[in-house]
């Protein structure tokens, strides 16, 4: 696992699993027996740091302020995104048979706080949790050039469309 954190911090999702292989003194096949594909490896590396802003999520649900909690969190995510090289990439492009995946795992864990900003009509009713993942997940991979507080400035600025007309 180690071998395979410094590869993807260094390279990014794309990061070469023979080489990722080589450095854990590994061959290629013990790998794969380990790792199936390249998402579960993926997903194994950035478990822990999911975990850690699912945590985050359940912290915020105590936060008086629905609207603020979910933004607070988005832009938390996006920053973290922005600067886990290769995270980004790995929650839009896993499989989508992949239920236990960073971004469903994500979704789940933000869910709540989307629901209570809905419930408090302070975002609209369409906007579902898998869009404002889209949205951040895009929003880093493009901002990872210049910086996690260009990404949270970005969500800010994009999260002013799921506001409900008038609010």
């Amino acid at each position: 696992m180690s071998a395979a954190s410094a590869a993807i911090a260094r390279d990014g999702a794309d990061a070469s699993l023979e080489a990722i292989a080589r450095s854990a003194g590994v061959g290629s096949a013990t790998l794969h027996r380990h790792f199936p594909s390249r998402w579960s490896l993926l997903e194994a590396v950035f478990r822990d740091r999911i975990d850690g802003l699912c945590a985050r999520a359940e912290e915020l649900r105590a936060a008086p302020d629905a609207l603020e909690a979910l933004s607070t969190w988005l832009r938390e995510v996006a920053a973290y995104s922005t600067t886990t090289r290769g995270l980004a990439a790995s929650i839009l492009n896993a499989p989508a048979e992949e239920s236990d995946s960073c971004g469903t795992t994500l979704i789940a864990a933000g869910d709540p706080l989307r629901r209570r900003a809905v419930d408090e009509g302070s975002v609209r009713p369409d906007v579902a949790m898998a869009d404002l993942m889209t949205l951040v997940n895009a929003i880093s991979l493009a901002a990872q050039e210049v910086g996690a507080a260009e990404a949270e400035r970005l969500v800010t600025l994009a999260l002013e469309g799921v506001r409900p007309r008038g609010g």
